[in-house]
């Protein structure tokens, strides 16, 4: 037991008395066989010479073969008192079929400096039939790769208790109501598989091309960052990741049909006797699947304005300086539509003018949130109107906006409460003046007024016919010569 533990004690000395003696940094990249089997990997090993792996690119993808995953292998030399150590990574490539497949050269920045690595042909010829000597385990085997961990390790598939799925916030909506939509990874808290994304960017923008409808108009959330949240799932605690969400607000009355997908993951292997030394996990890959989602659309009721009207739940909120105004003079009335629904969407009020008042176009604005699921936000209307006529007018005869209420499932309307005082003297016989006659009428004054008789033009009529049969006759007397 002693001995035991002063082996052990001296190994740990002199792994701390390397890292004291550490030489200079020699990054290598070397490249695999120029010809293996087709059931055989092919391998990209980068290695650092008396320095440890801090960083590396992602290794390149390679037409013809398909990443395995990576495995690490780090060795440390004593010789004459002088210590070395090397750490490697190997990216495993598997051949896809036979034939010759060129390897481009490629870039790779290892622990922040680039390294140029050229590129060459590699020949995938028949399945190679693979013998293994009976007596290697027995003879190539010592108590020290035990300890050490440098034996052949045994890689085990650790059951992983994770799915992916896609949510709907609703199964059943109406034309332009919102529904949100969510696809997610959840891993349980009893999960003991090693889990990790695998270029999410590249998969995410696949998914997308089959998910998103082409029928709906979307409000993306934008997830910029993957973070986990606890949920309860059947009364179990899982960690959501969010992948994407977004709102989709239908545009017509046909069904939304989410399609099956798939999310490949990085599932590492454990070794089935851990080492303090050695390799204790192996990278491999699954693909986890999402089931179908379905969401009928209904057509709104019937109405006048089914075609056009805002589908949502809003409110008013309306804005005007002062009330008392005068004839002539201009003022501003804000029309504000707040709540929740596609904010984009939202038609301006139908206003009309009339012989009380001049309406102007309205300036615009919006504000679109997106957060906890909802889509909400404002759409501001700011209308100038002139009064015409002094009196006491009630808005809400020129502004009033319909839109179907998805809460009460029925149509509603917005109108204005606010009453006007409007003071001074009638303006609607000074719209004529304003008006600007044109260049036109201005030249009345000098145009001459003197009464001439109409030209006889009867000379031009019989030159044009003369000229006209004189052409015909010489067309004629052409095609008969010919």
């Amino acid at each position: 037991m002693k001995f035991t533990f002063l082996v052990k004690f001296l190994s740990l000395s002199l792994f701390t008395i390397a890292g004291c003696l550490v030489q200079a940094q020699n990054v290598q990249i070397t490249l695999g066989p120029d010809e293996i089997g087709e059931n055989q990997a092919w391998t990209i090993t980068v290695t650092a010479n008396n320095d440890r792996l801090k960083s590396y690119d992602n290794f390149p993808d390679l037409d013809g073969f398909r990443k395995r995953g990576t495995s690490t292998q780090s060795t440390t030399n004593i010789v004459n008192g002088q210590v070395s150590s090397s750490q490697s990574v190997i990216m495993t490539y598997l051949p896809l079929k036979q034939g010759t497949v060129t390897i481009p050269s490629f870039t790779m920045k290892v622990n922040d400096k680039p390294i140029r690595v050229t590129g060459k042909k590699v020949k995938i010829g028949p399945a190679v039939q693979q013998q293994r000597d009976p007596f290697r385990s027995l003879f190539d085997r010592s108590p020290a790769d035990d300890f050490f961990g440098r034996g052949e390790t045994e890689f085990v598939d650790v059951r992983d208790d994770a799915f992916l799925a896609f949510t709907t916030s609703k199964d059943e909506v109406y034309t332009g109501e919102g529904f949100n939509a969510t696809l997610s990874f959840f891993v349980s808290e009893d999960n003991r598989a090693p889990l990790q994304f695998y270029e999410l960017g590249k998969q995410l923008s696949e998914i997308l091309k089959k998910v998103k409808p082409n029928n709906c108009w979307e409000e993306n959330f934008n997830i910029e960052n993957i973070e986990g949240q606890t949920v309860q799932i059947g009364g179990r605690d899982f960690t959501q990741y969010k992948i994407y969400q977004a709102t989709y607000y239908p545009l017509n009355a046909e069904p939304i049909v989410f399609p099956k997908v798939g999310l490949e993951m990085i599932k590492y292997k454990v070794a089935k006797n851990p080492s303090f030394f050695g390799q204790n996990r192996k990278e491999d890959f699954k693909t986890f699947y999402s089931q179908p989602k379905r969401i009928t659309v209904k057509e709104l009721p019937p109405h006048p304005l089914r075609e056009t009207v805002g589908v949502g739940n809003y409110q008013l909120y309306e804005h005007m300086p002062t009330t008392d105004i005068e004839t002539g003079k201009s003022a501003s009335y804000v029309f504000n539509i707040f709540g929740e629904g596609n904010i984009s969407a939202i038609p301006k009020p139908v206003v009309s003018n009339d012989d009380k008042f001049e309406f102007y176009e309205p300036n615009v604005r919006q504000d679109i949130n997106r957060e906890n699921s909802r889509v909400t936000g404002t759409k501001s209307f700011n209308y100038f109107l002139i009064p015409k006529e002094p009196g006491q007018y009630n808005l809400g005869k020129y502004f009033q906006w319909i839109f179907f209420n998805t809460e009460k499932k029925r149509y509603d309307t917005l109108r204005s409460k606010l009453t006007v005082y409007v003071t001074g003297e009638s303006k609607k016989n000074e719209a004529i003046q304003a008006n600007d006659a044109g260049a036109f009428y201005d030249k009345l004054e000098t145009a001459d007024n003197t009464l001439r008789m109409v030209e006889d033009t009867d000379w031009v009529k019989t030159a044009f016919s003369v000229f006209t049969v004189l052409v015909l006759g010489a067309s004629a007397y052409f095609v008969f010569r010919k």
